[in-house]
């Protein structure tokens, strides 16, 4: 594996078939075959592309949006199952690495979604299932939070490559957990915003966090986000016209490539579908390094350290059972704790 390569990254900027899982993995799949027609080893796409994003919660109250809630279980994703198949296939086809949004299902409750990002290998192994930490604000009503265990830069073929999701790309610590793992490609997807509060630029927010760390990082950073159709609209916003203009507010989206300087590598991508293509070359990554290099001679490990718990968060630890076999007769929790059965 060549220790620095140099490849073309693409990062889409799309919707998905809103709430319909098995179509908007076949868009992903064509969108895949796409990029890699035009040279892209490395396929970026938005958050929770499949199947999309829950808007109602920003723009209704929680019993009015709660059938919404079970629409979005519906149309989410097992993880492994026949849907991420079909992503695995399209990778294994193009010889791609693919990072995509998915809505993942919990195995072990009804209640239980995952704002999930999906990195799945040239070879169509998947490489690792990111589980976004803390959902943002109104998001809490729909997703679980993940754990520390998701938190993993993964070697593959165009660099080290680690992931967050939307909001996550402001949190400090989570950023600095992949960057002392050794990040030189950083993923971010992110979901069109225009419910954000009046004053909120989401575009230019995305500009920021994205530079932010791509200087910080000396790394490249491929930043891909979803767009608005009016079928998103007419679920999340019904009969009120206020809240359907308001789902229509430009400047929401933006997808792209920064650099390790924190500037684009080319012109960034604005509300419109589109793939944003450029050259990485991780050569580049080099010198900015001798000047700040935070995981390394510009810091104070003596003075600043990261605490990163990795264990997995399980609702239930079963311990080994304290009878010596089979049970034949009456037995009670006292008769197990003193040893006998």
């Amino acid at each position: 594996m060549e220790i620095f390569p140099r490849f073309t990254a693409a990062a889409v900027q799309a919707s998905p078939v809103y709430l319909d899982p098995a179509a908007t993995v076949a868009k992903a799949a064509s969108i895949i075959h796409e990029a890699a027609g035009q040279g892209a080893e490395l396929v970026v796409f938005p958050e929770v592309f499949v199947a999309g994003y829950p808007y109602w919660n920003w723009t209704m109250n929680p019993v009015a949006a709660s059938p919404l809630y079970e629409r979005l279980y519906r149309a989410s994703v097992d993880v492994p199952g026949p849907h991420v198949d079909t992503l695995r296939a399209a990778a294994a086809a193009t010889g791609t690495t693919v990072v995509i949004g998915v809505n993942e299902r919990g195995r072990h409750s009804l209640g239980v979604l995952y704002n999930s990002v999906l990195t799945i290998g040239p070879d169509g192994a998947v490489l690792g299932l990111h589980r976004k930490l803390v959902p943002t604000w109104a998001e809490k009503l729909t997703w679980t939070p993940g754990d520390g265990s998701t938190v993993v830069v993964h070697q593959t073929p165009i660099g080290p490559l680690g992931v967050l999701a939307c909001g996550e790309n402001t949190n400090t610590l989570a950023r600095f957990a992949l960057l002392a793992q050794g990040e030189l490609v950083h993923a971010a997807n992110y979901i069109s915003l225009p419910v954000a509060p009046a004053d909120y630029d989401m575009a230019q927010a995305i500009a920021i966090r994205t530079a932010a760390h791509a200087f910080e990082g000396k790394l490249f950073s491929v930043v891909a986000c979803s767009t608005i159709t009016e079928e998103m609209i007419e679920v999340a916003a019904g009969d009120d016209a206020e809240i359907a203009e308001r789902m229509r507010r430009p400047h929401s989206a933006l997808s792209g490539i920064f650099g390790p300087d924190g500037n684009p590598v080319t012109e960034p991508l604005i509300d419109a579908d589109g793939i944003v293509y450029a050259e990485i070359d991780l050569a580049r990554c080099i010198q900015p390094k001798q000047m700040h290099d935070i995981i390394g001679h510009y810091n104070r490990f003596d003075v600043f350290r990261l605490h990163h718990n990795t264990n997995p968060t399980t609702p239930l630890v079963r311990e080994p059972s304290v009878h010596p076999g089979p049970i034949t007769g009456p037995w009670s929790p006292d008769e197990a704790a003193a040893g006998s059965g």
